[in-house]
């Protein structure tokens, strides 16, 4: 899927999640917002085309990926990358919103932080697993997660494969810091969701 080696991939994902979206984030949750963040990456390099956070004050459908997408296709038509030489990096496991979101725009890929159990039961935000249930009768894990349109991949998963134990150690360290900072931004977010206007919040 890419054609850097996964110590090289890992190293720059978690680097954008932690310097690129954490920061938008951050600013994001402040203002009453939820928070799931997104990013676009060029194969080629791994630079970052764009990076989102979520904006449900907005907009109810402006998920982080959502709100990425929509600022990536504001941008001038000319220069904008193909979706098929990009990496989609989202902070949490796509909800189904996002999924059909990342298909129709003909991504091939996309990386995730956290899992929607995460969201669940670290996050305190139950309405991923709980629509995929209601609406498609899709229970945790059943999506495919390798299909004909894209193949997905959890970070976190990954870096459990890491042969190389100094990096892979390195690596998990980093993974940790990045969630102590979610878990900060949890607390805050659901100490103010009450005052916000979010109908799933």
């Amino acid at each position: 899927m890419s054609e850097h080696s996964p110590d090289v991939l890992l190293a720059r994902l978690l680097s954008v999640i932690e310097n690129d979206i954490l920061p938008l984030t951050e600013k994001g949750v402040a203002a009453g917002n939820k928070i799931f963040g997104a990013a676009l990456l060029r194969k080629s390099d791994l630079s970052v085309v764009i990076a989102e956070t979520n904006n449900e004050l907005e907009n109810p459908l402006w998920h982080g990926e959502m709100h990425a997408l929509k600022k990536f296709y504001e941008t001038d038509s000319q220069s904008r990358p193909n979706t098929s030489d990009l990496i989609f990096v989202s902070t949490h496991e796509p909800c189904s919103l996002c999924l059909s979101a990342i298909t129709w725009a003909g991504f091939d890929n996309f990386y995730y932080f956290f899992s929607h159990e995460d969201s669940r039961d670290s996050f305190a935000i139950p309405h991923d697993l709980k629509i995929l249930k209601a609406v498609f009768d899709v229970n945790p894990g059943e999506y495919q997660r390798s299909n004909e349109f894209w193949t997905s991949f959890a970070i976190k998963n990954l870096i459990d494969k890491v042969s190389r134990v100094e990096l892979k150690n390195t690596l998990t360290a980093q993974a940790s810091a990045i969630a102590q900072r979610y878990d900060v931004l949890s607390e805050q977010y659901q100490d103010t969701k009450e005052g916000n206007d979010i109908p799933l919040n």
